[in-house]
């Protein structure tokens, strides 16, 4: 327990049709193959993976773990097998819903009370089925999870996953509250649905669990929240991963793939109020020029970047790992498509 063992990258490994994963292989195995031509490189989603061109060897397969330790800013992710630890996952929450349905609330009651021609106001889908509605907010802060896990379960043939099972704020005396109504808790229902419908066995543990194994261990979770550290989030999402696969009892691999989001704004046709001028320029939507935002390409000038908006005849490009605007004035023709891509993300690797 006082010494760390020794840390080893895996590479994902897709057969023939790309859609299948495999096991997982060393650096060194996917570089022989690579050079060999049994196999071709590719990035999904800023991890590097091998294709291979040939059958697999083997059909074996070890049980592997993804864990998941939910938190409101924050998030950890954990692929696990009993042998190693293949990707830890630091991401951020979508938060940005909540403040978006209320502008576009406020917008919506300013124009009905314009002098311009417009429908009356009848009942809405969300009215309609206020029954089996789940809150904008609440669907895309576990609909992120649940990406989240759709993604690492293409990487890694996933055969169960792990959840700490957060507990939502209680009203005392009001057990109905406190079993339907709380959002948090309507949001959970609706997540772990979705979970199993995908096929793999759904793992609950409580935050008591989850500190009593991180203290066996002797790990520690910082109280720095939003640090990009193994020791803020995937720390927890390690040790769910272990209490369902065993193995080592020391964490072999602490480096982060730290991801963020990319907010997409819906499609309007003027920036929430009109211009001076009359005009209306476009914003919003989730197409530049014929490339889906957010999608890595690669620039002659600005190299490797993601898609951001237009402007009149050019788009605008980002850093990957910021998210900063280099330009406005990218020509999409200079522009040569490389992957599609939903999050910001970069690497920190563990000292």
């Amino acid at each position: 327990m006082d010494q760390q063992s020794e840390k080893t990258v895996f590479v994902p490994v897709m057969d023939r049709d790309g859609k299948t994963p495999l096991m997982p292989t060393t650096p060194s195995r996917a570089r022989r193959w690579i050079k060999s031509g049994e196999a071709t490189p590719f990035f999904r989603k800023g991890v590097f993976c091998v294709r291979l061109n040939r059958a697999p060897s083997g059909q074996g397969r070890q049980p592997i773990v993804a864990a998941a330790d939910p938190g409101s800013k924050r998030e950890g992710f954990t692929v696990k097998s009993k042998a190693h630890t293949y990707l830890n996952v630091h991401a951020e929450a979508v938060t940005w819903v909540k403040d978006a349905v209320e502008t576009r609330k406020d917008m919506r009651r300013g124009r009905r009370f314009r002098k311009t021609p417009c429908r009356k106001p009848g009942p809405s889908d969300a009215m309609m089925n206020a029954s089996k509605r789940i809150p904008p907010s609440t669907k895309a802060r576990w609909g992120w999870k649940l990406r989240v896990f759709n993604w690492l379960s293409a990487l890694f043939p996933v055969t169960d996953i792990g959840v700490e099972d957060v507990q939502a704020a209680t009203r005392k005396g009001k057990r109905k509250w406190n079993q339907s109504f709380s959002p948090l808790q309507v949001g959970k229902d609706w997540f772990y649905a979705e979970i199993r419908r995908m096929g793999v066995t759904l793992h609950l543990r409580a935050g008591f669990e989850t500190k009593a194994l991180r203290d066996r261990f002797g790990l520690k979770k910082t109280g720095r929240k939003l640090a990009e550290t193994f020791a803020a989030h995937c720390v927890d999402s390690w040790v769910i991963a272990w209490d369902i696969v065993g193995g080592n009892e020391s964490p072999d691999n602490r480096d982060l793939l730290c991801i963020q989001p990319i907010r997409l704004h819906r499609r309007q046709l003027h920036r929430l109020q009109p211009q001076k001028s009359g005009a209306r320029l476009s914003y919003g939507g989730t197409r530049s020029h014929g490339f889906k935002r957010g999608s890595l390409v690669r620039n002659a000038k600005w190299g490797l970047a993601y898609v951001g908006g237009v402007l009149k005849d050019r788009m605008s490009l980002h850093h990957i790992e910021s998210g900063k605007r280099l330009t406005q004035q990218a020509k999409p023709a200079d522009c040569r498509f490389l992957t599609y891509n939903i999050w910001k993300f970069h690497c920190v690797a563990h000292a």
